[in-house]
This record gives structure tokens, sequence and C-alpha cells, in this order.
């Protein structure tokens, strides 16, 4: 798979490549990551942002340039994603799905945003839940990390089987050493040894934390 972060601030994206599993599946060869700057695409003396027609606060990124980054790296195997507001909110099912996508576009907003004719040249807009970011590079590092360590050889299969989401459960609690801190201790099934028990145990703990949080989230009214 390809990466590309369509951003203002491609520094941004420095720390992502460089640590843990990113970096490990850049260097497997089973992703590369780079970055289109906006700014490559003015003239001398012009810029990436202006005033909103109609009036109002903040500046909002221009669509020429914007377009022109993505028409630079644009294949008939690219997706293009706007990171946004108004899309549907990211999933764990829909980073299975977009591992599939040979060249993913993420496209990184700023100030009040862009210009909404970039609707034209997008396949899609996503969200990563209901609140504002200063920019969209935070939500594109967190669609593309939960996208590549799905990736097939990026870590083990067996990894992905107990995560959070996966059988519409929550993961179930885990634990390490020591077996007591503070008198808060290890439950007891889980040194045992016996397998079949500790599954047993692993299952029901999912759906009591599943419970639980889907409890708190009802007396919310959410």
């Amino acid at each position: 798979m390809r990466v590309t972060f369509i951003s203002l601030f491609p520094n941004y994206f420095d720390t992502f490549k460089a640590h843990s599993i990113i970096k490990n599946a850049i260097a497997k060869e089973k992703v590369t990551i780079d970055t289109v700057n906006p700014w490559d695409f003015v003239k001398e003396g012009e810029n990436v942002d202006d005033y909103v027609y109609g009036g109002g606060a903040g500046m909002l990124m221009l669509i020429e340039p914007v377009v022109a980054a993505i028409e630079s790296v644009r294949t008939e195997e690219s997706y293009v994603v706007l990171m946004g507001p108004r899309g549907n909110t990211h999933s764990q099912e829909k980073a299975k799905e977009m591992t599939n996508i040979k060249h993913l576009i993420l496209i990184c907003g700023h100030y009040e945003g862009i210009d909404s004719r970039i609707k034209h040249y997008i396949d899609e807009e996503l969200s990563i839940g209901n609140y504002i970011l200063t920019g969209g590079e935070g939500a594109a590092v967190i669609v593309a990390d939960s996208v590549i360590r799905l990736l097939d050889g990026v870590i083990k299969t067996e990894s992905h089987q107990n995560e959070s989401f996966e059988n519409n459960l929550l993961e179930h609690d885990q634990f390490s050493k020591p077996v007591d801190f503070r008198g808060h201790k290890v439950p007891e099934v889980l040194l045992s040894g016996n397998h079949q028990e500790i599954e047993k145990w692993r299952k029901e703990n999912q759906i009591e934390v599943t419970s639980k949080l889907l409890l708190k989230k009802e007396l919310k009214g959410e």
C-alpha cells in the first residue's frame, strides 16, 4: 500500500513514520508513505488560503493548490479521502475495507477547512468523531495507523483476533507482572494454565466490559 498525506505541514508525519509498527511496516515494504504540500503548487507571492466569500471568521484553504496536489499523485489505483466533520465516522470495519486500497490519499484541512468545491475531487469524506481539531493531520494519522496495522504481514494475524471491535465486543482485561500490585491481584484463572478456562474467562470479561460501557452511554443519553 502507498499512503500519501496532503498537508501544509509535512513534517508533522515524521514521528509517525519513524517509530514502532509503522516504522517496521515501512522497513518490510508493506507500505510506503509520502507527503505532498499544497504550498508547492502556488506561485511566488501567492497564498494557499484566503478570506471566505460572504464574510466570516478565519481563512479558507484555496481549491486550486489542493486539487493540484491531488492530481500530482493521483492514479487509477488512488482513493482520495478528505478528513472532515461531514463524513461518516471511521471504524474498525472501515479500516479493514481500506486495506484493499492500493494508494490511499488523505487530505488534511487547516484553518476553516477547504473550499467546498473539493467535494468534486475526492472519493469520500471521513470523520474520526464529533469534535474539532486544529487541522486534519491528527485525524489522518489515526486513519492511516488503523489501516496500516491491518495489512498482511505488518503484525501477527492472531494479534487482531481478540482486539476491541473485532467481534462487536471490547477487548478483555489484560494483566502482567506483578501478580499483586498494592492489593490489586491478577485473576487466578489467568495463572492456572487451563487454556479452556482462560478463554471462557476472557469471553465473559469481554461481554462484561462492553455491557458496562453501553450502560454508561445509555445513562448519559448517548
